[in-house]
């Protein structure tokens, strides 16, 4: 019996799904994408919250207050290095996008549930963990 991956894949079906949104992370650092506060807000849901690679809990409205008050930085311009996208499909119009952000000395991984609406794609959760590891990942050890 075959094993399966032991880290994200994405579907080949959903490659085109991958290709949209591996383009807007990380999200609110692609000016492309949005670089308003109206931008900010049309992009996430109403009930949109997010927990920081610190743990914190933020909702939609600290967000964009903290976007108001700190425009984001260009995570090309700050040279900022996403890698291993990866997409599973939730719902009928429902993504996990997961990924790794290298930020400097700092890797996180980061995780994005994304929804298409007839307006566009809107972010519904977003989560970054800092990896503390001194080691790379790991898989299960084979049978």
């Amino acid at each position: 019996m075959a094993r399966p991956p032991a880290f994200p894949s994405t579907d080949p079906a959903l490659k085109s799904i991958l290709a949209e949104l591996s383009a807007q992370e990380p999200i609110f650092h692609r000016p492309s994408f949005a670089s308003t506060i109206d931008d900010f807000d049309r992009m996430m849901a109403s009930d949109y919250w997010e927990v920081g690679a610190s743990g914190r809990r933020c909702n939609r409205a600290f967000i964009l207050q903290m976007l108001a008050d700190n425009p984001p930085i260009d995570a090309e311009t700050a040279r900022w290095r996403a890698s291993g996208f990866a997409v599973r499909q939730l719902g009928a119009d429902t993504y996990l996008l997961t990924y790794s952000l290298r930020q400097a000395d700092r890797l996180t991984r980061r995780s994005t549930l994304w929804e298409k609406t007839p307006a566009g794609w809107t972010i519904l959760y977003h989560q970054g963990t800092v990896v503390s590891a001194n080691e790379d990942d790991v898989s299960p050890p084979k049978a």
